[in-house]
Formats: structure tokens, C-alpha cells, sequence
């Protein structure tokens, strides 16, 4: 019996090797193997038997995977002979030589394994989760111009030197995609340039550890010409990979790509593919849960030209709903009946948006929770973020972004307006820094916050205003307390007047010196829908261009002033004909100001900031 087995190994042996190689395996015959001692107890033998058998099951898939890739590239059927049932035991020899010999078309054993592999990866989604992704998403009235904008649209760097860093949007809707995931790139392309090979690198506590030290010594530099590709993808992964992983609470990323597709094959498969319902997305949709950073950074390494392609800006959507989950975006959403891509031009919604900058699809852009009575809140953000939000329609008053967005751990900033978003960025963090008189404002206005109920309104009880008053060692005057509280409730802007008028030994922010708090730094807006712009002199035939726009504006934060306390200080000098200059010295300085919707959204940043630039207007639209 033994001799028997040993023939009938031999003969397996043989036939494996020529469904590999298509030829007859070479004259010289195997070396044998004895058969392995047998196990000394019951219970080795049974443990032998299952590892054995795990063994068979794998070399069988791995032949099988090998043997479909060859038998694609053979040039006639009969150049590849049947294969044979895998055998219980299979000699070393044998398993070594398959792997590394490769066939007729010069594929190796691993190489078809590999690529096996890779037309695998991935799950499909169920129907049903696909159903409720797609209305979630784009709801039961789509608009083709919508889908049309959302399906072509990659995540891809500008080609034009000056805005080499810039993401390039070409469709108007997934603007609020692009320029939260060009906040996060500018993170790391600004502060983070040498360390892009690190996965570790998008870790927040990795982050804060380089927060602290380049905010002590590091500015970063603006000549974006010199980036490289390398550096630019590494940027661009890092920041996917940090805005999933905080979607999936530090725990996951859900990675979604399209089956089938590598780089090579890219432009290829999604030439002539139509995704128009929930049906077309599930037939090719493939998704992949990471709990590695390292993992999920390879993953997005690999199918970075999936991410460029036109379905790029959708697929990345999906990959931070995903690693959110469906049902959790919806509870983080105040109404989750509307899509989150919102008609009637498809523009992603204030929930993306703020999915995407701290990791919770809420409503709102104020700090915290505002709880109306009744069990109902509405939900704003929930702590601190790495990348900000300012918006225009603060200054029109219809609503408050809170500090949590105003103040975020780097100086950059999302920037809306009814439309569009774009991108607000320094070089330097310490235009963050605040000085003694923006540190106590600071306090006081969280303070104030914490018992504002009016949703960002701006107004508190009386019992609120007194539990302010003690938190924050303010002590006003009988007769002002009482002017104060005699309508019922405190505004903000009242409040704040009367602590500039109130001395600082009083709690109060008044400044004799009238110089603490001013600022002057640098500060660059990035809009990346391309535009046409003059590329050349129009005198001698220059031509009109499409590329997005980068604005570098010079920022001054004039001393703290109240009307009332400028125009006394004015005509009190003017009148007294006095030679002393020394009160008129106190008054901010004369400064050329220009004026554009951007500057209104960085005055809700630094009030009464004065802003220059050079060349054209600035624009947020």
C-alpha cells in the first residue's frame, strides 16, 4: 500500500506541473518524500488531519486561481492539460515549483495568484443597503444634470503651477467634497511635507504632538511649485484616510471602489459605464473595511486612480457614509427625510460638509447641542476639529458657527456661501494665537454660549446672564446690571458693549491704551472651480485659459474699538486745539481696505479686519 501511494503522488505531481507549464515536465524524475511519522496520540492524529486538510483547500485555490489565469492566455486548449483533484499530501517540491516557475506566457504562479486576487477584493452591497445609500444620497427626484455632475468629477491636483496643491473642480455640486478634502491635503502638504510616508501621520494624537511644535517654530513656505507628484498623492491619502477614519469613529474606514478595476484597467471599464440608479451602483460597487491605518492607506495607495477618475468625488462620498454608517447618519441628521445631495443644482448638503470636517453628519455649525424642550435638540458639532468652516451667511445673520469651527486646531477653513465652497488658509498657525484681551473675549463668549437656547440666536435668560456673570468674575455696577436685565433677556451685542466700556479690574475689556489685539498677518484663499483667466499679454496674443484661482491677502486687526469711544476720542482732540497728539496716536492707523464677500466671511473670524490683495477680487462663488 505504501508503494501504491507514493506512485499515485508521483502521478499528481506530474499532472500539476503540466497544467501549469502547458508541456510535459522535465525527464529527470522527483525526488521522493517519506511519508510523515505518524502523530503519537488520537488527538495529534485529528490535529494533523484538519491542518492537512486546511493545506489541501489552499494549494487547491491557489492551483485553480493559477490555472483559470493560464488557461486566459494559453494559445490553444490543449497547451494546458485537466487538472487532476488536488492530493491530501503534496510533496515541498512540487508547492515550491509552482510557485515560482512561471507558465507558457511567462506568468508566474504568484503573479496569477496576485491578480486573482485583485478581480476579488472587495464585497458587493446588498441590495437594500444600495436602495437606501442611493435615496439617502440623492433622493426619488434625481436630476440628471445632478447625477451627471456627481458622476464626473475626480479628486485631481491642478496642473497649473501656481495652483499645483489645489483640487480642481470642473462640476458645480461636489464642491463641498472637494473642498473639504483640499483642507485636509493643505494640513499636510503645509505641516506635515516630510513625514507623508508615515500612515501614522493622519493619526490625531500623532497630529497634535506636531501641532505643539510647529506652532512654536515652523511657518510653512508658499512655493507649491516645487511640490512633487509623490508628495501631492501622499498628501491626498493621508487626508482621505483621516476624514474615514474619524467618519468610522477611529475604529474603521469603509474603502468603496469599483470591481474589476486597477490602474491599469481604470479608463478602460469606466469608458462605457453608466451609474443612473441604486441598481447600476450595487452591480458595481465593491467596498473593503480597514481597522489598520496601514491597511486602509495601501488600499487607497492602490486605487488612487480610481479616486481621479470621474467617479471619484461619489466614490469618496460613499467611502465616509459607509464608515460612518447609514443608520448613524441618519440620527446625526436633524431632518433625515431630505437627500444629502440637495436640489435644485446638486450641491452637497451642510451635513456632508460637516461629516467630512469632524466626522458626524449634524445639521447645524453652532457648538454642542441646543435643546428646545420637549425632548427635542437640535445637533451642531461636537468638539474640536483639525480643518474649519466659516460661512457668508453668518454675516447676513442667518446663523452662528461656532467656535469649535471658527477655532479649529490648523488655519485652514472651508468656506461657504450660498453656492460654493472654496478654501481659507495661512501658512502660519499663529495667526491662531491669542493675545490676553482675545483670551478673555474668548471665555466669555463660550461662557455666553453655554447658556444660549435660542439655537445661535445670540440672546440668554436672565438666569443664564448671571450664571455667565459668575463663571467669567464680572462685576457691572448695580444700575448697569439692572439696565441690562430690565427687557428680560441679554443680547450679545448689548453685553459686549458694556464690557468695553466696563474697567478690566471689573471683569470688563476696556483698553486705555486702546493697542491690545491688533494683528496683521497673511492669509490665502484658494477657489478650485476652474475659471478662464488671461494666461499671457492680450496685447500679443495671449490666450484665455481654465484653472482655479489662489488669492494671497494681506489681513490687518485693527485695536478694539467701540464707535462712541472713536468719534469721543476724535472730537475731543479736534476741539481742544490742543498740541498733544497722544490721544489721536491711539486710533488705528489709516489702512487701504478692499472689500469682497471673502472679507465679510473673515470678519465673522476677526471682526473689523481690513483686507488688501493685488490683482483680481477674490471670489467665493
Amino acid at each position: 500500500m505504501g508503494d501504491r501511494g507514493e506512485e499515485e503522488e508521483e502521478e499528481l505531481q506530474m499532472a500539476l506541473r503540466m497544467s501549469l507549464q502547458g508541456s510535459p515536465p522535465a525527464q529527470q524524475p522527483e525526488p521522493k518524500r517519506s511519508k510523515p511519522p505518524p502523530p503519537p496520540a488520537e488527538e495529534g492524529v485529528a490535529a494533523a488531519d484538519a491542518e492537512a486538510e486546511a493545506r489541501r483547500k489552499q494549494r487547491e485555490l491557489r492551483a485553480a486561481a493559477a490555472e483559470k489565469r493560464l488557461r486566459a492566455v494559453a494559445p490553444s486548449p490543449a497547451a494546458a492539460a485537466p487538472r487532476p483533484p488536488a492530493p491530501e499530501v503534496v510533496a515541498r517540491e512540487v508547492e515550491v515549483e509552482v510557485k515560482a516557475d512561471p507558465g507558457p506566457s511567462g506568468v508566474s504562479m504568484e503573479e496569477a495568484k496576485a491578480e486573482e486576487v485583485e478581480e476579488e477584493k472587495g464585497e458587493r452591497l446588498p441590495t437594500d443597503v444600495a436602495e437606501k445609500l442611493w435615496l439617502m444620497v440623492f433622493g426619488n427626484k434625481l436630476e440628471k444634470e445632478v447625477l451627471a455632475q456627481w458622476s464626473n468629477q475626480g479628486i485631481r491636483f491642478s496642473s497649473d503651477p501656481e495652483t499645483t496643491m489645489g483640487l480642481v473642480q470642473h462640476e458645480g455640486g461636489p464642491c463641498g467634497v472637494l473642498a473639504t478634502v483640499q483642507a485636509y491635503v493643505l494640513k499636510y502638504l503645509l505641516f506635515f511635507s516630510d513625514e507623508l510616508g508615515n500612515p501614522e501621520v493622519s493619526d490625531p494624537f500623532y497630529a497634535l504632538g506636531q501641532r505643539r511644535f510647529y506652532q512654536s517654530s515652523f511657518a510653512a513656505r508658499d512655493d507649491f511649485s516645487s511640490l512633487t507628484d509623490d508628495r501631492k498623492i501622499r498628501a491626498l491619502v493621508h487626508a482621505m484616510l483621516e476624514i474615514l477614519f474619524l467618519c468610522g469613529t477611529g475604529n474603521r474606514a469603509v474603502v468603496a471602489t469599483i470591481g474589476s478595476v486597477n490602474e491599469a484597467k481604470t479608463a478602460a471599464v469606466l469608458e462605457g459605464l453608466s451609474v443612473d440608479s441604486a441598481m447600476d451602483l450595487q452591480k458595481v460597487l465593491r467596498i473593503s473595511t480597514f481597522t489598520s491605518r496601514k491597511d486602509a492607506f495601501n488600499s487607497l495607495i492602490a486605487n488612487i486612480s480610481l479616486f481621479e477618475s470621474r467617479l471619484g468625488a461619489m466614490l469618496f462620498l460613499i467611502s465616509a457614509l459607509l464608515s460612518r454608517g447609514l443608520e448613524r447618519i441618519q440620527a446625526d441628521r436633524d431632518d433625515p427625510s431630505l437627500p444629502l445631495v440637495t436640489a435644485p443644482f446638486g450641491h452637497a448638503s451642510q451635513e456632508v460638509v460637516n461629516l467630512l470636517l469632524c466626522g458626524e453628519a449634524v445639521s447645524n455649525v453652532f457648538d454642542g447641542k441646543v435643546d428646545f424642550g420637549g425632548g427635542m435638540f437640535l445637533n451642531g458639532i461636537p468638539n474640536d476639529v483639525e480643518v474649519g468652516f466659516l460661512t457668508l451667511l453668518e454675516s447676513l445673520n442667518f446663523c452662528k458657527v461656532g467656535q469649535y469651527l471658527k477655532c479649529p486646531k490648523w488655519p485652514i477653513w472651508v468656506v461657504g456661501s450660498e453656492s460654493h465652497y472654496s478654501v481659507l488658509f495661512a501658512l502660519n498657525p499663529n495667526v491662531q494665537e491669542e493675545n490676553e484681551l482675545e483670551e478673555r473675549e474668548s471665555k466669555i463668549r463660550r461662557a455666553f454660549d453655554a447658556q444660549d437656547q435660542s439655537g445661535g440666536g445670540g440672546f440668554i435668560s436672565v438666569e443664564g446672564f448671571q450664571q455667565v456673570l459668575r463663571d467669567t468674575d464680572i462685576n457691572f455696577p448695580s444700575d448697569k446690571l439692572e439696565d441690562l436685565c430690565n427687557a428680560g433677556i441679554i443680547v450679545w451685542s448689548e453685553f459686549w458693549q458694556a464690557l468695553l466700556q466696563l474697567d478690566k479690574r471689573a471683569g470688563g475689556m476696556k483698553d486705555p491704551t486702546g493697542l491690545m489685539g491688533k494683528k496683521q498677518f497673511t492669509i490665502y484663499h484658494f477657489n478650485g472651480i476652474a475659471k478662464s483667466v488671461l494666461n499671457g499679454n492680450a496685447n500679443i496674443g495671449g490666450s484665455t485659459i481654465q484653472r482655479p484661482r489662489l488669492c494671497k491677502l494681506n489681513v490687518s486687526v485693527p485695536p478694539r474699538w467701540t464707535q462712541d469711544e472713536y468719534l469721543a476720542d476724535v472730537v475731543s482732540a479736534s476741539t481742544s486745539g490742543s498740541k498733544d497728539d497722544s490721544v489721536l496716536s491711539l486710533a488705528p492707523p489709516v489702512q487701504t481696505s478692499q472689500h469682497a464677500p471673502l472679507v465679510d466671511c473673515i470678519r465673522t473670524r476677526w471682526p473689523r479686519a481690513v483686507c488688501s490683495w493685488v490683482g483680481d477680487m477674490p471670489s467665493i462663488v
